[in-house]
C-alpha cells in the first residue's frame, strides 16, 4: 500500500477479487472453518476498500467491483456460511455506493454463478452435478472467466461512470431460474 501511495498518490481502480468455499452442509462447519470463510470472502475485501478509500478518493472518479457469487443472491446447495459471506458482501457493496458517491468513487459487485476455473474444477468434474448446473442455467453453459473480466472492466469504464450500488449476476439466466 505504501509503495502504490507513494508511487501514484492515488488509485481508480480496485477489484476485490477473492474467494473460497468449503462445500458441506451448514451443521458439519466447525467454527475455524466458517471463520475462515468470513475472513477470506468479506473481511477482506472489506478491509481493501477501507485501506484504499483515501487513494481512491484522490482518483476523482474512482471504481470498486467486489466479485461475490450467486450465492449471495438465491439459495444454493454448498452451506449458510459462504452464501453468508457473499450476500453480506453484496449489501456492504451497496451501502458503500451510497457512502462514497459523494466522493465520486462509484462501488459495484458482480456475482458469478458456475465459472470455469481450477476452484469448481473438481465440482464440475461430477458429471451428475454438472447436468444439474447445466439444467437450471437457462444459457445451459458454465461461464468462463473472460465473461466476468468483461463485466468487471466495464463497471470500471467511464461508460458506467452513472452506475452504482448494483449487483451484475453473471449467471446464463441461474438467478431467474434457481438451484
Amino acid at each position: 500500500f505504501k509503495t502504490i501511495e507513494q508511487q501514484w498518490g492515488k488509485v481508480d481502480i480496485l477489484v476485490n477479487n477473492v474467494g473460497t468455499n468449503i462445500r458441506k452442509k451448514t451443521m458439519e462447519y466447525t467454527q475455524e472453518e466458517y471463520e475462515k470463510l468470513f475472513a477470506t470472502n468479506l473481511t477482506s475485501c472489506f478491509e481493501m476498500c477501507r485501506l484504499f478509500y483515501p487513494l481512491l478518493k484522490e482518483s476523482g472518479s474512482a471504481a470498486i467491483v467486489n466479485v461475490a457469487s450467486t450465492n449471495g443472491l438465491t439459495f444454493a446447495r454448498t452451506g449458510s456460511p459462504y452464501s453468508m459471506t457473499k450476500a453480506a458482501m453484496i449489501h456492504g457493496t451497496k451501502y458503500l455506493a451510497v457512502e462514497w458517491a459523494k466522493e465520486n468513487i462509484r462501488v459495484n459487485v458482480v456475482a458469478p454463478w458456475y465459472i470455469r476455473t481450477p476452484l469448481t474444477e473438481g465440482v464440475l468434474a461430477n458429471k451428475e452435478y454438472y447436468n444439474e448446473v447445466l439444467e437450471r442455467t437457462p444459457m445451459n453453459r458454465v461461464g468462463n472467466p473472460e465473461e466476468v473480466a468483461a463485466a468487471i472492466a466495464f463497471l470500471c469504464m467511464p461508460a458506467s461512470s452513472f452506475i452504482t450500488g448494483e449487483c451484475i449476476a453473471i449467471d446464463g439466466g441461474f438467478t431467474k431460474y434457481g438451484f
